[in-house]
């Protein structure tokens, strides 16, 4: 009869402890699962990283100048063989020269194929192929507390290393030009001056998102555009040079709707956008908008602040006509306008 009882001999069960310093103990068996994340994550992504310095036109402002010599410093990635490297507006906006470094020390002077300051994004472009590139992931797919690696060159300091975990998602940041860029990733991987358009990276290298600020002087509090908002943008630069948005021609301000005028007409929410001032020869003055009008709606979506606004004014309503309804003194009325494109202007609205 096969088996073990208590009394069967028992085998002789010898414990080897070996240290890290003794023969046979190899560096991948000291490494935890958290270090062989980060080393394989940066492995994959770091050789597509690279470092730019812009010369801006005339003075370029302090926020910008990490370098001597008035410089603008940076970081981006390459993301496809051909040369094309995403990086942040904010690094090369009206730069009249560009220089990107590669991680293997090679030097391109580079050009702007496209900029979107209202998503502090910027495509550029170099002379180069078979180049290695960075794959994008699936930012909506992340979850906080993940782990997170970002690459950068702070203060020149080429492809540094930090890493940390998705510390929230979903918030708001603004743009320099003051639109609101939404989605945005919360991460304690710390960012410093100069990694400004380098990539946030998962444990299997894939890009979810672009780093651009970080909050000053508090610590652990650093933010990148989600990758479902870089590659729209990316794709659409390298088409077109730019992103396509309309507008209508407004300086305009959130308000509140009088409470006595919202009981009367029914309306239920609280603010509005108040028309400020109208452009001269926009689509707002050719539809009879006015200084003192509180717009509500448009196009039946409610429109209760200036970013509301912006985020219904994309490319599909250039040339389109729309409805807003609008309060103006104790009336709430239709005006039908026709947004205009937007493009090498300012307006905000």
């Amino acid at each position: 009869m096969s088996g073990s009882t208590s009394d069967s001999p028992q085998k002789e069960v010898t414990t080897v402890i070996t240290h890290p310093d003794e023969p046979g103990t190899s560096e991948e068996d000291l490494l935890d699962a958290y270090s062989r994340a980060v080393i394989s994550a940066v492995e994959k992504v770091s050789p597509s990283v690279v470092n730019i310095v812009a010369q801006p036109e005339g003075n370029g402002g302090l926020r910008r100048r990490f370098r001597g010599q008035g410089l603008w410093t940076g970081s981006g990635f390459v993301f496809t063989p051909d040369g094309f490297i995403l990086t942040n507006s904010h690094v090369v906006h009206n730069a009249k020269s560009i220089g990107v470094t590669l991680q293997d020390g090679s030097q391109f002077q580079a050009r702007v194929a496209g900029d979107d300051p209202h998503t502090d994004l910027a495509v550029l472009q170099i002379d180069g192929a078979g180049l290695p590139y960075a794959p994008f992931g699936d930012s909506d797919a992340i979850r906080v507390g993940q782990l997170v690696v970002a690459i950068g060159n702070p203060y020149g300091l080429q492809c540094t290393i930090t890493s940390g975990v998705v510390s929230g998602r979903g918030r708001s940041l603004r743009a320099g030009s003051g639109r609101l860029i939404e989605d945005i990733i919360q991460t304690d991987a710390a960012l410093n001056p100069g990694n400004s358009g380098g990539p946030l990276v998962t444990s299997r290298g894939e890009v979810i998102g672009v780093n651009t600020a970080m909050v000053m002087p508090a610590q652990g509090l650093c933010f990148a555009i989600p990758s479902k908002i870089a590659t729209f943008v990316a794709s659409r630069l390298v088409r077109d040079g730019k992103i396509r948005r309309s507008y209508i021609g407004v300086v305009g301000q959130n308000a509140p709707i009088p409470r006595k005028a919202a009981v009367a007409l029914g309306i239920e929410r609280e603010t509005g956008v108040l028309v400020v001032s109208v452009e001269d020869g926009s689509p707002a003055q050719a539809s009879g908008l006015t200084g003192g009008d509180i717009i509500l709606e448009m196009d039946g979506r409610a429109i209760a602040s200036v970013d509301d606004l912006h985020r219904i004014l994309t490319e599909e309503k250039i040339n389109a006509t729309s409805v807003l309804s609008v309060l103006r003194r104790a009336e709430k009325i239709q005006i039908t306008i026709v947004p205009d494109e937007l493009g090498g202007k300012e307006q905000k609205n």
